[in-house]
């Protein structure tokens, strides 16, 4: 089977790519650096020629509120109508958990929009939405660094590695389509305040980890339901095999500090 994997060069789409061609599939990483590029429409007919999947894991190069909407926007609309050309049978998109939840900020108000127009397509699709993934950590702390502090939110999370994201969308890419949502998150629900102070501990950074409920996570307020995964009966999210731990000791350890004469 042919898939198109749509942001295949990426953190996500290149491990979803090896998983995926180990599977005994056939693959094309599709992004800007192989020539394909939703946002112009280059080289996308091409690339869709024969494909009976295309998973969609392009994000936007910027998080501004006009670029970021005319990317979801532009892109979706090139990519399912070049689908829809093509016959493909099954579209599979990477959201967010809680994007419905989280419309002050412009980044989530364009994946909403992104989500819209997959569900008003006539296309077979299903769309993942995943919680925040722990590689993205240190630009969260960075983030709310001030001097030797870092203050943010300390509402719940529940983070997933990227290998259990690229698993899940293997699985949901070779499946039948769902014509709806599914959700993936890590094992461990936490608060994201007591999360970054292990993570800044286990990489050495000495910064103190300030957590308040009303610290706005780029500038959202949340409450402890806004990022995690629903927990209503019968949602069942997929939940990952990597805890915060076990990611952590696969990173890299931080150099060793010269010693002082």
């Amino acid at each position: 089977m042919k898939i198109v994997v749509i942001g295949g060069t990426g953190l996500i789409g290149s491990k979803l790519v090896n998983l995926l061609r180990a599977r005994g599939n056939e693959v094309l990483a599709a992004s800007p650096k192989t020539g394909v590029n939703t946002l112009t429409g280059e080289g996308l007919d091409a690339a869709l020629k024969g494909a009976q999947v295309v998973v969609d894991v392009g994000n936007s190069p910027s998080f501004d509120d006009a670029p970021v909407m005319e990317f979801f926007q532009t892109s979706g609309r090139n990519l399912l109508a070049a689908e829809a050309a093509a016959g493909v049978q099954h579209h599979v998109a990477l959201s967010v958990v809680g994007t419905e939840r989280l419309q002050d900020s412009g980044y989530f108000r364009a994946k909403l929009v992104q989500e819209k127009l997959i569900e008003a397509a006539k296309i077979p699709y299903t769309i993942v939405r995943a919680t925040q993934f722990m590689e993205f950590l240190g630009a969260i702390a960075q983030g709310g660094a001030d001097g030797q502090t870092v203050k943010v939110s300390s509402r719940h999370v529940q983070p997933i590695a990227s290998d259990d994201v690229a698993a899940a969308m293997a699985d949901y890419a070779l499946g039948a389509p769902l014509n709806g949502m599914a959700e993936i998150a890590g094992p461990e629900r936490v608060g994201l305040a007591e999360l970054l102070q292990r993570y800044l501990s286990a990489t050495g950074d000495t910064r103190t980890v300030v957590g308040d409920a009303q610290t706005p996570y780029f500038g959202i307020v949340l409450n402890d339901q806004s990022l995690t995964p629903s927990d209503k009966p019968g949602d069942n999210p997929r939940i990952g095999a990597i805890d915060f731990a076990t990611w952590m000791g696969k990173q890299p350890k931080p150099a060793a500090k010269p010693a002082k004469a």
